[in-house]
């Protein structure tokens, strides 16, 4: 069962129940979050359209070593998670993927995972739409961070500093109806690598959790709700205590599903190290500190290395 969590209510009652959520289970859905349902729909109705462009279109704005920009069916998926399946077939899914835009005169301009975002030249307003919407995504994550922080028993602002401009990566994902078939996924199992992902909910089913000795169950779909979850990083960072929980997607049955997770991660220089309330000498920490801008760099490469792409770009 994934619990449902409702953010009119104060923020101490949401940090008791993020508490047990991500103890447990990992996975939660929230409601009034505050996200204009206009702006959710008009998100989707761009990824459908941005999809529906011929293959030309879209190899013109392949991925970069950044990791912004289309990523074609069936050319990747997750190796380095605990969960990977070896037997596992490239996901059937293409997507598009955008990260914080900076300018030049930004303190991180030049380095990895800063730019540019590739944007395709015949889709008018798709630019605006995508960062207008990435912006009120992370304003909505932001404002979570501090009930995540008393829920630890930390003060309400310890997150916020790691957070002053997040290293996100918001991804607009098409997947066709294909036949099910052993190994084959729309998204193989994995966990994110991220710090907390934001899934607004669509009525096309398909993603499903695991939940710690269970079975595979299915994400109810909740009207005007996002689907969160705990990624690698805020499971690194709290010693283990907070689930970063198994999912997958299955092919969709008959319908095409379009789905637009945001991936919320912290600065890139951001040193992820067990917080204080989650280690003991009985229970020391697990893993070394990491700077966050590193680790994408590991992941990034050992899961999507946009060089896989270099014989599209060819054609």
């Amino acid at each position: 069962m994934i619990p449902l969590i409702d953010l009119s209510q104060s923020r101490e009652q949401v940090a008791d129940e993020l508490a047990r959520t991500l103890e447990h289970v990992g996975f939660f859905i929230i409601v009034n979050h505050g996200v204009p349902k206009t702006q959710i729909q008009g998100m989707f109705a761009e990824a459908e359209r941005f999809h529906a462009q011929p293959d030309e279109a879209k190899h013109a704005v392949l991925m970069n070593e950044h990791n912004n920009g289309y990523m074609a069916m069936a050319r990747y998926n997750v190796r380095t998670s605990r969960v990977s399946e070896a037997e596992a077939r490239p996901d059937m899914n293409e997507a598009f993927f955008v990260k914080r835009e900076r300018g030049p005169d930004d303190p991180l301009a030049g380095r990895r995972f800063t730019g540019p975002n590739r944007w395709p030249d015949d889709l008018p307003g798709f630019r605006e739409t995508v960062l207008g919407y990435c912006e009120t995504v992370d304003r909505l994550a932001v404002s979570i961070l501090p009930a995540l922080s008393l829920s630890l028993g930390l003060p309400h602002d310890w997150f916020t500093p790691h957070f002053t401009r997040s290293q996100f990566s918001f991804r607009l994902s098409h997947y066709p109806p294909v036949a099910r078939e052993p190994g084959s996924y729309g998204i193989a199992p994995h966990t994110d690598t991220n710090f907390l992902t934001f899934l607004a909910q669509s009525d096309v089913p398909g993603l499903q959790i695991r939940p710690e000795l269970g079975e595979w169950e299915d994400v109810p779909f909740v009207e005007d709700s996002f689907v969160v979850n705990t990624g690698d990083m805020l499971h690194r960072w709290t010693n283990g205590r907070y689930k970063s929980t198994p999912h997958r997607a299955l092919p969709p049955i008959g319908r095409h599903r379009y789905a637009i997770p945001y991936f919320f991660g912290p600065n890139l220089d951001a040193e992820i190290r067990c917080v204080p309330t989650c280690a003991s000498p009985d229970h020391p920490p697990r893993w070394p500190p990491v700077i966050y801008g590193d680790h994408l760099a590991w992941w990034y490469d050992s899961n999507y290395n946009a060089n896989d792409q270099k014989d599209l770009a060819a054609e």
